[in-house]
């Protein structure tokens, strides 16, 4: 499976949307649909996007006990979206039934990855919130290796992760990597970021870019810039 960038159309309204993607003519991105525009917009801007064409990773990320998420998967599987994700601390009886619900009677399904720990979250606000007292990166392998024995196709982690998420849980387990900037761009609200061409050499399978190509005077350039520096 090759490299690809997605990127996070973190829009509230279907028509920022369509008008963000309207730009790409020549190319169709890979992209990311959370959960401010799909709660603004329901299950009808998952089906809109998929029929112009584009790839889908729905990121809602699922946490609650199993038998609701099984069910919540068996919905979302039937929108032929192309990834989707939830909580790696929801535990692996969790994870096990959401492979469960999103597989379809042929056997076919979406990619599904979990979320070890959000790209927000720093040793200090792990250990005072969460109270957890482990160091942040063998956190992030042991939910990991949760995920994979829980059948899942990998996680969401930090790109400074990603090359110990696969040396613990083996090369072809999917790292999906938000917490990308590139190198003259400003870090925003995330903590544990790094650029497009350093997430490649880490061993990042995907990135995942928002307000860098969003929010660029051109979005289009930016985005061929995060590919010739990542994929090219």
């Amino acid at each position: 499976m090759g490299k690809d960038v997605i990127i996070a159309c973190d829009f509230n309204t279907k028509e920022e949307t369509l008008n963000f993607l309207d730009k790409f003519t020549d190319v169709k991105p890979y992209v990311k649909i959370g959960m401010e525009l799909f709660y603004a917009e329901g299950p009808q801007i998952v089906k809109e996007i998929k029929q112009r064409g584009h790839k889908i990773f729905l990121d809602l990320k699922l946490c609650d006990i199993p038998n609701t998420v099984m069910k919540a998967m068996n919905v979302l599987s039937r929108l032929d979206v192309d990834m989707c994700n939830l909580h790696a601390s929801g535990t692996i009886p969790m994870m096990e039934a959401a492979i469960k619900g999103l597989t379809r009677p042929d056997g076919t399904r979406p990619l599904l990855i979990a979320v070890t720990q959000l790209t927000s979250t720093s040793q200090e606000v792990m250990t005072r919130d969460l109270l957890i007292d482990k160091p942040i990166n063998e956190v992030v392998m042991h939910y990991a290796k949760n995920a994979k024995t829980a059948g899942l196709d990998g996680v969401v982690c930090s790109p400074l992760e990603a090359g110990d998420v696969k040396n613990v849980c083996g090369k072809e387990f999917l790292t999906v990597t938000p917490g990308v900037r590139f190198a003259d761009g400003d870090t925003g609200d995330q903590v544990r970021v790094t650029t497009p061409q350093k997430a490649k050499e880490i061993g990042s399978d995907y990135i995942v870019v928002g307000r860098p190509i969003t929010q660029a005077a051109d979005p289009v350039a930016a985005y061929k810039r995060c590919v010739s520096e990542f994929v090219d």
